[in-house]
């Protein structure tokens, strides 16, 4: 049984902080959009990570009665999961994890407190409410609240020094509980969503972004590294959607910003619609190279409306 509560659908939103997340891209996504207003419209999401796109469309857009997610980070899938089949449990697991939470007053305890259930959390033999609840409660007291596996898919970021940070956030989850019961949600390699496109389906692909540079690189989600020959596989799999009869549109970075000679997405996808839109990215060790980029929005079919160039962050 539910929380006896009033829900909100319209305060359904990300559940974790997700680095990419593209909770301010939505109003230019919004402005390419092909129509989705037909009944029988499947959306589609083959890497949602924190979701931004996945509950602002589902919210604006009542005729689209069926969601397929995926992704290929477990523990995110497992969460997306739990929320949609087991709220009432998650909260007051995550009441009870942040009430002690709250009761630790000094930093190095509650440092030690992080660690201990950071490697409770990497022993991943845990049922899904635990592994869920300590999935958000990591993401909430880490630093800067990134996810971030090593090369054996261990989470490895650091303590966040956060005193109070909201780590039971019912209404939100209860919201996203409303969101998704409309979603099918699966975990694996992003082209396993190929066989539920139609002439009616619409693809949001948000890829790990290909790096800047050799130093700029963060696409640690998981073990599987996303590599060229990935972003090749993506431009296929792009292909293959157009075949189906379905519109997509896809995000990723504009290496030529940081290199004008680097050509490899403008020849990569040389027969799509290609448009450039200024993002702030606030993911850096040096607060200095915190700022403005050019990304990458790639879609298969035109635009009426071309979409200008607008200071965004995430």
């Amino acid at each position: 049984m539910l929380i006896d509560r009033k829900i909100n659908n319209n305060t359904a939103k990300p559940f974790v902080k997700w680095v990419g997340g593209k909770t301010q891209l939505i109003l230019t996504i919004e402005k390419s959009l092909p129509n989705i207003k037909q009944a029988n419209c499947t959306y589609i999401e083959p890497f949602v990570g924190g979701g931004a796109v996945l509950f602002w469309i589902l919210k604006n857009n009542k005729s689209i009665k069926r969601a397929i997610i995926n992704d290929i980070n477990q523990d995110l899938i497992t969460a997306y999961k739990t929320i949609r089949d087991n709220p009432n449990e998650l909260i007051l697991e995550l009441q009870i994890i942040q009430n002690i939470y709250y009761s630790i007053d000094n930093e190095d305890d509650r440092c030690e407190f992080f660690i201990l259930k950071r490697e409770r959390f990497n022993c991943k033999n845990l049922s899904e409410i635990e592994n869920t609840s300590l999935f958000i409660f990591l993401n909430r007291t880490c630093f800067n609240g990134l996810y971030r596996v090593n090369s054996k898919g261990l989470f490895n970021v650091p303590f966040g020094k956060y005193t109070q940070p909201t780590i039971c956030d019912e209404k939100t989850i209860l919201a996203d509980r409303e969101i998704l019961q409309k979603v099918e949600i699966v975990c694996g390699d992003f082209e396993q969503t190929l066989q539920y496109a139609t002439q009616d389906s619409f693809f949001y692909i948000d890829p790990p972004y290909k790096p800047l540079s050799n130093t700029s690189s963060f696409n640690s989600y998981s073990k599987e590294v996303f590599d060229d020959e990935e972003q090749i596989r993506l431009k296929k799999f792009c292909d293959n959607i157009s075949l189906s009869g379905s519109n997509f549109i896809l995000s990723n970075s504009d290496v030529k910003s940081n290199d004008p000679q680097n050509h490899f997405f403008d020849h990569l996808y040389s027969n799509y619609q290609i448009q450039r839109v200024l993002a702030t990215r606030m993911v850096n060790s040096n607060p200095e190279k915190r700022g403005k980029l050019s990304e990458l929005l790639i879609t298969n079919y035109a635009h009426e409306k071309p979409v200008k160039v607008a200071q965004l962050c995430n």
